[in-house]
């Protein structure tokens, strides 16, 4: 049995989470600004400003800091600004170079794996939608950390076989999946929906939780549908903690 020492997670808002492995708190895709700051996201429905909700009073103490991907509802202005210079940020490949350009002094690009106080990262592959959408939408990953316990967060990625091939290969005690089926006013869902979110849950024995919902304005699968929609998923409010 693991112990909240071991592996929890707390969902901050969309897709910032707190994550806690072995006793080391990582930052994930931290999305700080105030509601209602920043644009909607183009060419989508709901043209709402984001993020839709505020940002829960909740104690950011961290570690160290884990990007999936640049798009904006991941990393925005206000954690550029907000964030430690110094703080260890692991991140894509592919965006190291613009995250020393933030100013940030220790960036540590994530090819395959990293080792951070006693916890092992893998990063994983994802897609970001279907067909030519998901490559225009450019590189995305997931990130497995492993320690006594074994966490997956999957990132902005719909069900797809590497997704499979991840559970497969890693078999996490748990499971975070970015849901709300974010979408443009053309094309399929970019994110998670019911049926991609019940593939997984047929897939593993973990436990899964889905997060990305009800804070941007292209995310339009709600909690109480997905709720309704699924069995034994947990589906977090702002601000709320899951110990696993």
């Amino acid at each position: 049995m693991s112990t909240a020492a071991d592996l929890d997670v707390t969902l901050v808002r969309n897709a910032t989470l707190l994550a806690t492995v072995n006793g080391t708190t990582f930052l994930v895709d931290p999305l700080l600004a105030p509601e209602g700051a920043l644009p909607p996201i183009d060419d989508t429905p709901n043209d709402r400003n984001n993020p839709l909700v505020p940002l829960p009073d909740a104690d950011l103490s961290h570690d160290a800091v884990v990007v999936t991907h640049r798009h904006p509802d991941h990393f925005d202005d206000a954690a550029r600004e907000r964030l430690d210079a110094d703080v260890p940020l692991f991140c894509q490949p592919a965006e190291a170079e613009a995250f020393a350009e933030d100013g940030f002094t220790d960036v540590r690009p994530v090819a395959d794996e990293a080792a951070f106080d006693g916890v092992t990262l893998h990063r994983t592959p994802g897609r970001h939608g279907h067909g030519k959408l998901a490559e225009q939408m450019g590189p995305v990953s997931g990130f497995v950390f492993e320690g006594e316990e074994t966490l997956y967060l999957a990132g902005d990625t719909v069900w797809y076989e590497p997704v499979a091939e991840t559970l497969g290969e890693f078999d996490p005690d748990a499971v975070v999946l970015n849901g709300g089926a974010a979408r443009f006013n053309q094309g399929e869902p970019i994110t998670m929906g019911v049926a991609d979110v019940a593939a997984v849950r047929e897939a593993t024995d973990a436990a899964v939780a889905v997060v990305h919902m009800e804070a941007i304005n292209h995310c339009l699968l709600s909690r109480e549908e997905l709720r309704a929609a699924t069995e034994d998923v947990r589906v977090p409010e702002d601000g709320e903690r899951i110990e696993f």
